[in-house]
C-alpha cells in the first residue's frame, strides 16, 4: 500500500512523525526522559497549576444522537474542583438516557483519584495527531463485566490530559478529547469533544466551559454549596 511518502528521503525522527500523522498512531515506545512509572506521571499531573486550590465553572453540553431516538439534548451544569482530589460535574437536569455522561465527565476530570480505583501502567508513548503523548492503561481494581480498560493520553511537556478512551467488553468505545485555554495564570479545560460508539448508541457531545471562579470556597459535596 502506498501512502505518497518517500521515507528513504526523510530523517528517521521526521519519518516516524509523518507516518504517525498518516496512519493515525505509532507503535508504543518509551519517550526519552519520560517517567517510566504511572505514579510519577500522575504526581506531575497533580502539580499543574500549583496555586489553584479550587474552582467552579459553568459547563454547557450539546449532544447529538445518530441512532434512535435521534435526540439532541442540551445539558447545563457546574464543574467543581478542590484540592487534593475532589472533582465533580453536577448537571442541573439529566434525562435518564443521558445519566452516563456525568460519570464520563467526572472520570476525565479527576486524575488524582485514578490510583484509588484503577490499576495503572505506562503503556509507552505514541502520537495523538501530530503530538507525542504518554499513554496510560487503566483497569478497574474491582473487576467490571462492562468496562474492559481505559487509555489516557498525557502531554509530556505540561502533563495535561489530552484524551481518554474507554473500551467496553461489548466492543463499544467512547473517546473524549480536551482543549485548554488560559484563565488568568491558570491552564484550564475550555472545551471537550466526545464520540460515543457502543451497541445501539452512536452520538457525539461537545462541551464548553464558561468563566472559571478560582480559589473560591467549594464544599466536599458540590450540591451542599
Amino acid at each position: 500500500m502506498k501512502f505518497g511518502v518517500n521515507v528513504k528521503l526523510i530523517p528517521p525522527g521526521i519519518a516516524v512523525a509523518v507516518l504517525a500523522a498518516t496512519l493515525g498512531s505509532a507503535p508504543y515506545v518509551q519517550a526519552p526522559n519520560a517517567p517510566s512509572d504511572a505514579h510519577t506521571i500522575l504526581a506531575r499531573m497533580a502539580e499543574r497549576n500549583p496555586t489553584l486550590k479550587s474552582y467552579r465553572a459553568r459547563v454547557h453540553v450539546d449532544i447529538r444522537m445518530y441512532s434512535f431516538p435521534f435526540l439532541a439534548p442540551k445539558l447545563d451544569g457546574t464543574s467543581y474542583f478542590k484540592r487534593p482530589d475532589f472533582y465533580e460535574v453536577v448537571f442541573d437536569r439529566v434525562p435518564s438516557y443521558a445519566r452516563g455522561f456525568q460519570r464520563m465527565f467526572n472520570d476525565v476530570g479527576n486524575a488524582q483519584r485514578w490510583e484509588k480505583e484503577q490499576n495503572i501502567t505506562v503503556e509507552g508513548s505514541s502520537w495523538l495527531g501530530n503530538r507525542p503523548v504518554i499513554v496510560l492503561r487503566m483497569t478497574k481494581k474491582i473487576h467490571s463485566d462492562i468496562l474492559d480498560h481505559t487509555l489516557a493520553y498525557i502531554d509530556p511537556t505540561d502533563y495535561s490530559l489530552l484524551q481518554m478512551e474507554w473500551y467496553y467488553t461489548n466492543g463499544g468505545k467512547i473517546t473524549m478529547s480536551q482543549q485548554y485555554r488560559m484563565e488568568g495564570s491558570y491552564s484550564v479545560v475550555g472545551s471537550q469533544h466526545a464520540t460515543i460508539a457502543i451497541p445501539y448508541v452512536h452520538a457525539v457531545a461537545d462541551s464548553t466551559y464558561g468563566a472559571y471562579q478560582t480559589n473560591v470556597p467549594v464544599a466536599s459535596g458540590a450540591n451542599t454549596l
